[in-house]
């Protein structure tokens, strides 16, 4: 039996369009609607529809209570950007997201690479001892809700009867026996970023242990081999190999700096001493169901939406410009 087919320049057989076209089968079909068809479904109601829902609700005037509102445009971002209460919001946010992230990121790469290469100096290349029980202490404040970690700490800084003043008045250091740290515009931001390292830098040292782990033990070896001290095998040899896992946690630590919702409204409700610790969820929710104003609410939410996706942004370009790209490739 002899059939022919068809030869292309190249010297190969062509495909006929009845190789190359499949056939929509009833199989096919269903996968696609199943696979891909529902959850781009779900992806659209769920995720895009709220967008763009909220981005129309901001050039309305909305009160949140009734059916009717009215089209205003782009009057309620005018009314935003000289709204000196919430650029202090904004302002505060932006330094939780550069401070946040950094401090959270630096401790827990330090705890990491102690627990998992910081041991002996001689021999196998290992960490401290006991590290288990190091991960599972540092883990714990992550298994504890926000909000709790943020009433405790509350309790703690209270002026007078709060922990932190009991001792240090005990240690000699009176002039603290009744300073409300959270009552002090001075202190009041600092205190609330310590509150938020404590609950985030445990999480974020179990996951770069995970990812110190999986690098060949022998990189490591080499390294001490040639000399290198725990401190350059650290900033130049460990970071560099999980980059891409130190990125991931920098948006994540920086899109929860820019929210703080939780933490903020536990330590200081009201935006703390001269609106020192006020964010924009706090401002947004405030404006919101106490005023109202649900139209002018949505477009801070817009504002943060856009802030946030900026933040990511960034990060990514700041990557890419110092090499990052470059790396991945050579791998």
């Amino acid at each position: 039996m002899t059939g022919t087919q068809d030869v292309v320049p190249g010297g190969g057989p062509k495909r006929s369009d009845a190789r190359r076209r499949r056939p929509l089968t009833f199989d096919r079909a269903s996968f696609m609607v199943v696979f891909l068809g529902l959850p781009l479904a779900v992806f659209v109601i769920f995720v895009v529809s709220p967008f763009v829902q909220a981005l129309y609700y901001s050039l309305t005037d909305w009160s949140g209570f009734s059916s009717g509102m009215n089209f205003v445009g782009f009057d309620n971002y005018v009314k935003l950007f000289h709204d000196d209460i919430f650029l202090k919001a904004v302002r505060n946010n932006i330094q939780l997201a550069i401070v946040v992230p950094f401090v959270t990121i630096v401790l827990a790469l330090t705890l990491a690479t102690l627990v998992t290469i910081g041991g002996s100096g001689t021999g196998t290349v290992r960490g401290l001892r006991n590290a288990g029980f190091y991960r599972i202490v540092s883990f714990f404040p992550y298994v504890i809700p926000a909000i709790v970690i943020g009433l405790i700490w509350a309790q703690v800084f209270t002026p007078g009867s709060g922990l932190l003043d009991a001792v240090l008045s005990k240690i000699g250091l009176s002039q603290f026996e009744n300073y409300a740290w959270l009552g002090d515009a001075r202190t009041a931001m600092p205190v609330s970023m310590f509150v938020m390292i404590w609950g985030f830098v445990g999480f974020y040292m179990v996951l770069f242990i995970a990812a110190i782990r999986g690098i060949d033990p022998e990189v490591f070896e080499a390294a001490r081999i040639d000399g290198a001290g725990r401190f350059r095998t650290a900033v130049f040899l460990t970071v560099p190999l999980i980059r891409d896992n130190v990125q991931t946690a920098y948006i994540y630590l920086g899109i929860a700096a820019l929210d703080a919702f939780v933490y903020m409204q536990a330590l200081n409700p009201g935006g703390g001493p001269q609106n020192s610790t006020l964010v924009m969820p706090q401002q947004l929710f405030t404006t919101a169901f106490t005023k109202g104003q649900f139209g002018y609410s949505t477009a801070m939410g817009v504002v943060l939406a856009t802030v946030t996706l900026l933040f990511a942004f960034l990060v990514f370009l700041v990557n890419a410009l110092t090499g990052g790209r470059e790396r991945k490739v050579r791998r």
